[in-house]
């Protein structure tokens, strides 16, 4: 136990440092999977306003429901005129 409570190669830096056990740093015996930290997503938090898909970059549209629709998927322009298109809902 005394070998497991200590670093093996401590920053000099120690704050904000992850492999440190002082001040917020990593915890003793901890699982990784649990314990991660916020981290960047492609998919975001933002959701389609047609079919509640997640949508790749902060847009209005999924890329299937901007097309269908004739709208810019980012600002929900239209751009496209589909009353002549055959298109299905499937």
């Amino acid at each position: 136990e005394k070998k497991l409570s200590k670093v093996i190669v401590p920053d000099k830096w120690k704050d904000g440092a992850s492999n440190t056990t002082e001040r917020g740093g990593r915890k003793i015996n901890e699982n990784k999977l649990l314990s991660k930290k916020n981290r960047w997503s492609p998919l975001g938090t933002t959701k389609c306003i047609i079919c509640k898909q997640q949508v790749h970059q902060n847009g209005k549209y999924c890329h299937t429901c901007a097309y269908s629709k004739g709208v810019c998927a980012m600002c929900g322009k239209q751009v496209l005129d589909t009353k002549l298109y055959k298109q299905s809902n499937v």
